[in-house]
């Protein structure tokens, strides 16, 4: 009976078809969803006593942006392309945010108030040239504002409320180099100022409403002229001769031009090293910058130099600010150790000081890059000031009244490189205290939650009652959980920190400068490249940390010396780091782990010579072990062509130059499987993909096996062009591209299989041992292999895609994809 009982169940499971749901008010949410913009490079502020204060900046992910200035939100912001990199911004009329960008070639006015685009002006010109934005408050032709542009070799007047061209005068032909364009204050009269060549100065006078020419002067300088040119007054310029030694002073007061030199060793006794001109515009002066301090010099009216103060630990100067008639103050910010000191000076008077503070920082955000000011009428009537502070780890601050206002962590709108990290196991018998990380803090949440179910709570209160509920909410925990949804996610930026993001409400767990990619005498200029898991401990969870190596190089070419980093991704902590005497081209992960189950991998530099890490004699005999089953490729886009590598001799060290197999393809984008993946499938994966021509209206996939080159699956697409994102996983890849016949974005994908044992489904062969698995498998003998593919519309564009991955293989996969 009990037999017959547990045949029918079992018949009864194997009919049951399990299914999932994906319910109504579960389509559309999403956990969390954060917006960057990335670093400041320049900012307008404004304030006005009607309508939201607001500040507009613009940054170097080619990003313009509003942002609230009492909380730092976005109100909104426009992402623009790739290759249309903001030059200038400002505010005209009050209501215009108006932007020049792609080299001084595209002119844009944007709503203040939502960002909509009012009008776009593209300025034609045969040349590159230096990008100069000017918007007069008091220029006015027929009740319309009018914008000077200098960009593209001309200097354009664009009418402020639809953006056309109002009168434009070209220079290309006179290889005229625009260093400024000057409009003294209530005139009608533009001073345009340059060089031609490098010892041959140029004023042109002309009138701004008609673009006439009154005037044009010009004098040569023997010594030639070199570096950043500061304007301290509407008519008078201070530049470095070509050796860097003399300050030259330019004045051009009524078209005469007239210079006036002063050696720096005159100024300054003391040996200054290399000196630069600072690009901050200051009333009356300018800020000279060696490699030991900064030293202001003021230009007296008949143009002499006269030292005003030697600061040891300046580190960013803001533009001069006009606050009141007549008056102007700038900000200058120092630097010691983990404090900043924040001073705005009267301009007229060094001596006064309208505000001095310090702030305590964090020692994880590096030193102050810019600053950017601006004022406001305290109640007493008196002249306050606030600071917008750039970070050396992008990120942007606030400051008002001594106290950090708020603060965004825009670095992470620069990520070059992410992975994941699990997170701790939960053990079992912690005490209460331990958990909450101590008694006292316990007792004062559980106190918050008693006054907020009492309603006696403040509103600060509150904030922080959601917040202790948000952190112990199930998804938010700092502990694994049982299907390993909850990860830290750890990302490499651009500025050189790490982060560690939780993936359940996307706070931050944790940040690390890493000092291995900052800017030193021995690493000139740092960049980060990758990050790779280093250490998973598996057989150790609960006594070792996880660890991730952070692979950057000295310089941006591909010869610099090569810096690692190790990071432990529970506490953020820097275990060690080294500055390689090689460079570092490819990073090779392998599937094999040492016993302290640190993952091996090798790096190729540009030599093509092959290094191993970790470095100790265990890695070397895995490594020896498997030598033969190592290969690896490289794809060099531009100029169409992968190549295949193989160790040459199984040896480590300089000796060691891997063989290239060439093929030549065209090359638009590549998707590649992730090496360490675990599979659980009977067809075997092989290859790469790649897609082509995307100059011409067709576009071609290829699948190509990584280990011997040979095109295994080639697919057309006519009527289609990039850009092309792709993801390969297993058997099977995806690639995304744009339809120009259905004018609408569309999806493929391409399913490969091995046929080579596709004999061995007879059930009767494998029972009577007529089968092929136990025999060998050359990479050199030709694939039996079929595919399938299919493709849809899809109606977004893509910005990345990826794909899911699984302990056991067994786990069905789930692409994600990310759009704009």
């Amino acid at each position: 009976m009990a037999i017959r009982v547990f045949l029918i169940s079992l018949l009864f499971l194997s009919t049951t078809i399990t299914t999932f749901s994906l319910y109504e008010d579960q389509v559309g949410l999403m956990d969390w969803h954060q917006q960057y913009i990335g670093k400041v490079k320049d900012a307008v502020f404004h304030t006005q006593k009607t309508g939201r204060k607001r500040v507009v900046v613009s940054t170097e992910e080619n990003v313009i942006a509003s942002l609230d200035l009492r909380h730092g939100e976005i109100f909104w912001r426009h992402v623009l392309g790739s290759n249309d990199a903001i030059d200038r911004i400002d505010i005209a009329l009050g209501k215009y945010v108006i932007t020049l960008s792609s080299e001084g070639s595209i002119l844009r006015a944007w709503n203040l108030p939502d960002g909509q685009m009012v009008w776009e002006s593209f300025l034609k010109g045969p040349n590159h040239s230096k990008s100069l934005l000017l918007v007069p408050t008091s220029l006015k032709v027929d009740k319309d504002n009018v914008i000077i542009v200098f960009g593209k070799g001309g200097l354009h007047a664009v009418s402020s409320i639809h953006g056309e061209i109002l009168w434009q005068k070209d220079f290309a032909a006179e290889s005229f180099e625009v260093q400024h364009v000057i409009q003294p204050l209530g005139s009608d009269i533009i001073y345009v100022v340059g060089f031609v060549g490098s010892s041959q100065f140029n004023v042109y006078q002309m009138n701004a409403k008609n673009g006439e020419l009154l005037k044009h002067e010009s004098a040569a300088l023997s010594g030639g002229f070199s570096g950043e040119v500061s304007l301290v007054s509407s008519n008078t310029l201070v530049m470095l001769d070509s050796t860097g030694s003399t300050l030259i002073t330019v004045n051009f007061h009524n078209g005469e031009i007239n210079f006036q030199k002063t050696d720096i060793s005159d100024l300054i006794k003391e040996s200054l090293g290399m000196a630069t001109i600072l690009p901050s515009k200051l009333a009356g002066m300018f800020a000279l910058k060696t490699t030991t301090f900064m030293i202001f010099i003021r230009v007296t009216d008949e143009g002499k130099l006269e030292v005003v103060d030697k600061i040891n630990h300046v580190t960013a100067v803001s533009d001069a600010l006009s606050f009141s008639e007549g008056q102007q103050a700038f900000a200058l910010v120092e630097h010691y150790n983990n404090d900043i000191y924040l001073t705005v000076k009267l301009g007229q008077e060094w001596n006064s000081d309208l505000l001095k503070e310090s702030i305590k920082l964090d020692d994880q955000r590096g030193l102050v890059h810019k600053v950017f000011i601006n004022n406001y009428i305290r109640t007493d009537r008196s002249h306050g000031f606030r600071a917008l502070i750039v970070m050396e780890d992008h990120s942007l601050l606030l400051l008002q009244q001594g106290e950090i206002v708020w603060c965004r962590e825009d670095g992470l709108a620069s990520v070059i490189d992410a992975t994941t990290s699990e997170l701790p196991v939960e053990k079992e018998g912690v005490s209460v205290a331990k958990v909450e990380e101590n008694l006292f803090e316990w007792l004062k949440g559980h106190i918050l939650k008693i006054k907020g179910t009492l309603m006696l709570a403040s509103p600060e209160e509150v904030v922080n009652i959601q917040a202790m509920r948000l952190k112990s909410s199930e998804k938010s925990k700092m502990t694994r959980d049982h299907n390993g949804f909850r990860k830290l996610l750890i990302v490499l930026t651009k500025s050189g920190k790490v982060f560690a993001l939780h993936t359940g409400d996307g706070r931050i767990v944790w940040s690390l400068l890493l000092n291995s990619l900052r800017k030193s005498e021995t690493c000139e200029n740092p960049t980060g490249l990758n990050l790779y898991q280093w250490r998973v401990p598996h057989h150790h969870a609960m006594d070792e940390n996880p660890s991730v190596l952070v692979v950057g190089r000295c310089r941006s070419n591909s010869d610099a010396p090569g810096v690692l980093s190790f990071v432990d991704t529970y506490t953020g902590k820097e275990l060690g780091s080294s500055s390689l005497v090689h460079s570092v081209v490819q990073v090779i992960l392998l599937p094999f782990t040492d016993s302290n189950e640190q993952r091996l991998h090798l790096l190729i530099d540009a030599k093509q010579r092959a290094h191993l890490y970790p470095k100790n004699p265990e890695a070397v005999g895995i490594f020896q072990r498997e030598f033969s089953n190592i290969y690896w490729y490289s794809v060099e886009a531009d100029d169409g062509i992968i190549k295949g590598h193989v160790l040459k001799d199984n040896c480590i060290g300089e000796d060691c130059l891997p063989n290239a197999l060439l093929l030549y393809v065209l090359i638009l984008k590549v998707a590649v499987s992730f090496v360490l993946q675990v599979v659980h499938t009977q067809a075997k994966a092989t290859g790469g993909i790649g897609s082509a021509t995307p100059d011409e209206s067709w576009l071609v996939a290829y699948l190509i096996d990584s280990v011997t080159g040979r095109i295994l699956h080639r697919m057309t697409h006519h009527g289609s062009h990039g850009p092309v994102h792709a993801v390969f996983s297993e058997n099977w890849v995806v690639y995304h591209y744009f339809n120009l016949r259905a004018h609408r974005y569309e999806m493929s994908v391409i399913e490969i299989f091995d046929q080579s044992r596709a004999d061995n489904k007879d059930v009767w062969k494998l029972v009577l041992g007529k089968h092929n698995l136990t025999s060998p498998i050359s990479s050199y003998s030709r694939l039996e292999v079929i595919t399938k593919s299919q493709s849809y519309f899809f109606t977004h564009s893509v910005k990345a895609i990826a794909v899911t991955s699984t302990a056991k293989g067994i786990t069905s996969k789930q692409l994600l994809i990310g759009t704009v």
